[in-house]
């Protein structure tokens, strides 16, 4: 088991940075607990640029500065939210889950930091497009992916965990929604660039359900035994559990043949019902006592109500685009991932599971700005104090993140264990 993991961390390394064996000391940076384990070095990079990404865009759309990103600066911000932010939370949480589910030893040291320097030179060449070639831009971008995928997929077959090879193709297909974004740029297609976009929403919210589905239901009964209750009140039925994931993963499908409106309205209205059903099986309402579980709930009661609106977009005419995905974007995936990260940071490092003093003001913060940004969205509040509102709390959320939780993240375990 342990030669493969170290075949793997190779791998990392010498397709990330052919020169990494002359400039990458193991020794030297073993020292450094964040990058011990990936999840680390990757929910603080995440949450950074979780910060500086939305900046930027507040910036633009305030203060009329002016990006060098080259690209019409609607496709950029989308792009960054999806393809930079949110990839750097999936990386430290799959590459963390992997070393549960395998027993492998974790990606680290210098094959992590390696793997870590092309997501940042992806975002470095997204912020300064306009300065280099669009071919080299994307390349650039989509190396990360590929390494990520490749990565993920040699754990996983290595150590016969056929079961989560589902999230590999998702992955493989987030690289190809990211790889259409780019085309689209370059060739001046708009409908390519809005398959990319949509394809990036869905198949994060598909990636979502699949990972809720597992620890959020598995957590709360944990809890709920944990403190004498009943663990049997929360429920999974075959039949919700299988329509769920298929009815998004169908609406990946019709986004990507470019189906009518009103097909996938329909499809996305009915994915909603099946999804409440999955959610209310789950019985978050019994953990309300616990917010790094409550928070788990929250979030993907978001994600029915962008299913909802989605439903309704093009039905109701004050639901416009803009509605469900900033529902999405904002309100589900923003605050499942600081809901994951804030769980994670203290479990994997021999802390008890419970919210660090003033973590509660990061849930705050993240509803403040996915509800603000709704009405913006619906036309309820003023655009530029909405959208000034809605963007000082998601950088708060996430500065406060950086402020409560790096330490934890940068100083070795507390059990004293390795990781």
């Amino acid at each position: 088991m342990a030669s493969s993991d170290d075949s793997a961390n190779n791998l990392i390394n010498s397709t990330a940075n052919s020169h990494s064996d002359t400039i990458i000391h193991q020794g030297f940076f073993a020292r450094f607990s964040v990058l011990k384990h990936p999840f680390r070095v990757f929910f603080l990079a995440a949450a950074i640029y979780a910060m500086l990404a939305v900046l930027g865009w507040a910036a633009f759309l305030l203060g009329g500065w002016q990006l060098p990103v080259g690209w019409s600066p609607l496709h950029w911000h989308s792009h960054e939210m999806l393809y930079g932010f949110v990839t750097a939370a999936i990386a430290g949480f799959i590459l963390t889950a992997i070393t549960n589910w395998t027993s492998a030893k974790p990606l680290q040291n210098g094959a992590l930091l390696a793997l870590l320097c092309t997501w940042v030179a992806g975002r470095l060449a997204m912020w300064f497009a306009s300065w280099l070639p669009p071919v080299l831009v994307a390349l650039i971008d989509l190396i990360f992916l590929l390494i990520l995928g490749t990565y993920v997929f040699y754990v996983l077959w290595k150590n016969d965990n056929r079961r989560n090879l589902i999230l590999v193709l998702v992955i493989a297909l987030l690289c190809i929604g990211n790889g259409l974004m780019h085309i689209g740029f370059i060739s001046g297609d708009t409908q390519c660039l809005q398959i990319g976009q949509l394809l990036g929403f869905d198949l994060i919210t598909l990636m979502i359900a699949i990972i809720a589905g597992r620890i959020t239901p598995a957590f709360s009964g944990n809890w709920l035994r944990a403190h004498g209750h009943d663990a049997k009140r929360i429920r999974k039925w075959k039949t919700i559990e299988f329509l769920s994931i298929a009815g998004l993963a169908l609406i990946v499908i019709l986004d990507a043949s470019s189906a009518s409106k009103a097909t996938l309205s329909a499809v996305a209205l009915c994915t909603a019902i099946v999804h409440a059903c999955r959610w209310y099986g789950w019985a978050g309402w019994l953990a309300w006592r616990a917010p790094l579980l409550w928070i788990l709930h929250l979030a993907y009661l978001w994600l029915i109500a962008a299913l909802v609106l989605r439903g309704l977009n093009g039905k109701v005419d004050a639901v416009g685009t803009s509605v469900w995905q900033h529902a999405l974007g904002v309100g589900a995936i923003g605050t499942m991932i600081l809901g994951v990260m804030t769980r994670v940071a203290v479990g994997h490092t021999g802390r008890p599971l419970a919210l660090l003093r003033w973590g509660l003001c990061i849930y705050i913060a993240i509803s403040i700005a996915a509800i603000t940004r709704i009405l913006v969205a619906f036309g309820g509040v003023d655009f530029r104090f909405g959208i000034g509102l809605s963007a000082l709390a998601w950088v708060v959320a996430f500065a406060l993140f950086i402020i409560i939780y790096g330490p934890v993240l940068i100083k070795p375990r507390t059990d004293g264990k390795p990781g």
